[in-house]
């Protein structure tokens, strides 16, 4: 098992335990809060807390040193991807960021803008690597941000819980020596070697099937209690974007905008 954070209360403490004041924890604190509120029930496909997996990428962000702008970052990296804001679109917007600046700051704000918008696929994620050099101090963060994202989804064999498994093991025989490379030139070779032991313990373990998430997700979802309650605009959105041809429509329509839907 590994020790990076998996609750506020022990992130809190490996941040007083290093180099980090306690007025740069209040950013930390900020940022939880707001993170309590953007990711209510939300889990990974894995049924992992989505609110643990961000703890723990900013577990992992603090353990390398980062500035506690990068942190923090770390910790809602994924608010324009899968925070609820209450509205129908889960994509970056002006209001949005309006409001998690006003949270968090801008600085922050920044890091998790350039986070949404940074192309991350199988068509992509040599490219990224390949144009690394030429990269500038803020995406080097996060690209590093993303590392550490990609490293926490595979800590203590969690992908090997969702229904998907075997894709993620084929993805990181396939992309995981890229990213390990990343980690490299970024400089950051403790990174770099954790990333190695655990997509080689992913690769090679064989978890029980019974283990796995009995639902079929592959990407985050809610678990919403018996007494909440969606407004109708939402229920009907929703259920329209489960239809094959408005998914193509909208896709069309995302990608002359400009705006990324999906994770």
């Amino acid at each position: 098992m590994n020790s990076y954070a998996q609750t506020n209360i022990q992130l809190f403490n490996q941040l007083r335990c290093t180099d980090y004041s306690n007025k740069e924890l209040v950013y930390v604190r900020e940022a939880y809060e707001l993170a309590t509120r953007l990711f209510t029930g939300l889990y990974q496909p894995s049924r992992k807390a989505f609110i643990d997996h961000l703890v723990g990428t900013a577990s992992i962000l603090a353990s390398l040193h980062r500035p506690i702008e990068v942190v923090t970052a770390g910790l809602i990296h994924a608010a324009y991807l899968h925070g609820d804001f209450g509205s129908f679109r889960r994509s970056i917007s002006d209001a949005k960021r309006k409001q998690v600046r006003q949270a968090v700051g801008e600085e922050v704000e920044e890091y998790i803008a350039r986070y949404t918008t940074l192309l991350w696929n199988r068509q992509t994620i040599s490219a990224v690597r390949d144009g690394l050099e030429a990269l500038g101090p803020i995406d080097r963060d996060v690209l590093l941000m993303r590392l550490a994202n990609e490293l926490e989804l595979y800590l203590d064999l969690g992908a090997l819980h969702c229904c998907n498994a075997k894709s993620f093991q084929q993805s990181i025989e396939r992309y995981g020596p890229i990213m390990v490379d990343m980690a490299d030139k970024l400089g950051f070779f403790a990174l770099a070697t954790e990333l190695t032991r655990v997509f080689r313990e992913t690769a090679l373990d064989e978890t029980p099937v019974e283990l796995r998430s009995r639902s079929n997700w592959t990407r985050a979802s809610l678990i919403a209690p018996k007494s909440y309650r969606k407004q109708l605009p939402l229920v009907v959105w929703h259920q329209l974007r489960r239809l094959s041809w408005v998914q193509i429509v909208l896709q069309r329509i995302m990608k002359v905008a400009g705006i990324r839907l999906n994770h």
